[in-house]
């Protein structure tokens, strides 16, 4: 079964906004998938039906939150904007838990929300498109929408499904 990943639901002006920056940036031959936000890399694909059924159950406890947008920021080969938001941090944190028997080295490393617009090109490459990207940002914000389950197929992801938040803006007490 291929591995499962897990990755934010931006609102669309942001998703359209990040993909075309994205479309513009990454080098075309490697940019098989859309701007994303990944909250978990390597989910297990054996388990992708209870991992759906969690899914369904912790996304209806949140409402859609705010997240900001940082400056770009320089990766190396590549260029990031950083996401900073309590409530994004509070959601990893409480999956985090939940599938902590089954994450992997990279998914128990220290959560920085980002979306990446380019990667795979030289460092002299990146630095020319961080300083073009940074001159003159302005910080802006958007909406989080829920969650997105996808199958990792060696290169373009399929969808495995969509979570929408759909309650208030605080967590459901556990009963």
């Amino acid at each position: 079964m291929p591995p499962l990943i897990l990755t934010l639901l931006m609102e669309e002006p942001a998703m359209a906004h990040f993909d075309a920056l994205r479309r513009r940036h990454f080098p075309p031959a490697r940019n098989v998938i859309a701007a994303h936000v990944t909250l978990f890399h390597k989910l297990p694909g054996e388990d992708e039906a209870a991992i759906r059924a969690m899914l369904a159950r912790e996304s209806a406890e949140w409402t859609g939150f705010t997240v900001q947008v940082r400056p770009p920021r320089l990766l190396g080969y590549g260029v990031a904007f950083d996401l900073d938001s309590a409530e994004l941090l509070a959601l990893h944190a409480d999956l985090a838990a939940r599938f902590a028997e089954v994450l992997s080295p990279q998914d128990r490393q220290r959560f920085r929300p980002h979306v990446t617009v380019q990667n795979k090109v030289t460092p002299e490459e990146a630095r020319h498109t961080c300083a073009m990207l940074s001159d003159g940002f302005a910080p802006f914000a958007f909406q989080a929408d829920g969650l997105a389950l996808w199958r990792y197929q060696g290169g373009p992801w399929e969808p495995a499904g969509e979570f929408r938040f759909r309650r208030g803006p605080e967590r459901v007490p556990e009963e």
